[in-house]
């Protein structure tokens, strides 16, 4: 099961690893059983040292039925920087601020942005469309005190890794929909794009990975309150009935991975939409390539790419 490149000797010594340590999430009983086991999981993982950055601040933000975090990273002390909205992966259910320090660390500082990184409420506890909402709270959040952290208003951008990714996409479509703040780039890494879970992608790597389909499935039966969700847009973002409009994209897909196909077919329908996008793959590559920098050298070519992004887009 290979694809156009062979699977890189990278990935295959971390995929490796991971089996050896990490639990099936579809395996799990509950968020929070696959929440422990996957950070205890994730401790002894070859992970980047966080970069030393000018100043990091947590914010407590209002939002329908309650109270999210936020957590601002300034790489400089300079005013009115483009602003970054980060939206974290892990299948809606896993993951957090602390999670995704060392990324928005990065992001940060390679790029000169201001990045906002938002702590949304987790499945299933709170079910679409809360995540996302919190979202969407977050971006207007960040665009109201952008200059209080140091930020331009005018110059935001949205980007997400997986889950993160789908909610990313889905922001960008209700800041569309709801004339919201314009964003001038939607950055979307692996992102998952729609539940069906039958693209070619699925079929071919969706079982011996560090990802498998079984999982990505779990994590939707996590995220939706009904089956119905899957039509709505703000949870599967090809379903809308137009993608005309929205922000310029960048779109990062793995070539390992089972969320592939879904990233290219959306990179695909919104160019067809006129909306200015770059789909780049990464051969020989596997879900989850920016969490993994220290064990992943293309890590390192993603993050410049979505650096120069940022620094042409803002």
């Amino acid at each position: 099961m290979m694809g156009a490149m062979a699977l890189d000797p990278a990935a295959k010594a971390l995929i490796d690893v991971m089996d050896a340590v990490f639990p099936r999430l579809d395996e799990a009983k509950d968020g929070n059983e696959a929440r422990v086991a996957v950070a205890a999981a994730m401790a002894g993982m070859p992970v980047a040292e966080p970069e030393p950055i000018h100043h990091v601040a947590d914010h407590t933000i209002a939002v329908d039925g309650g109270e999210i975090a936020v957590r601002v990273y300034r790489p400089t002390a300079n005013e009115a920087a483009p602003v970054v909205v980060f939206l974290h992966g892990g299948g809606w259910v896993l993951c957090d601020l602390d999670s995704h320090d060392g990324t928005c660390r990065r992001i940060a500082n390679d790029s000169g942005c201001v990045v906002v990184a938002t702590d949304y409420r987790r499945a299933p506890e709170f079910r679409f469309p809360v995540p996302v909402e919190d979202c969407y709270a977050a971006l207007l959040w960040a665009h109201a005190n952008a200059a209080d952290i140091g930020g331009d208003p005018d110059r935001v951008a949205i980007f997400g890794d997986s889950a993160g990714g789908n909610l990313a996409a889905a922001v960008a479509q209700m800041t569309r929909d709801r004339g919201g703040p314009t964003l001038k780039l939607q950055i979307l890494a692996y992102p998952v794009i729609d539940a069906a879970c039958d693209t070619a992608s699925h079929k071919r790597f969706g079982r011996e990975l560090n990802l498998s389909s079984a999982e990505v499935k779990w994590c939707w039966d996590q995220y939706l309150s009904s089956p119905a969700d899957t039509a709505n847009p703000y949870a599967s973002p090809n379903r809308a009935a137009s993608l005309a409009g929205l922000a310029p994209a960048l779109i990062i897909s793995p070539e390992y991975d089972p969320l592939c196909d879904e990233g290219a077919a959306y990179a695909a329908a919104l160019a067809t939409a006129g909306v200015p996008t770059t789909y780049s793959l990464y051969p020989g590559m596997i879900h989850s390539l920016l969490a993994f920098s220290a064990a992943l050298p293309p890590a390192e070519k993603a993050f410049a790419e979505i650096a120069a992004a940022l620094h042409q887009a803002l």
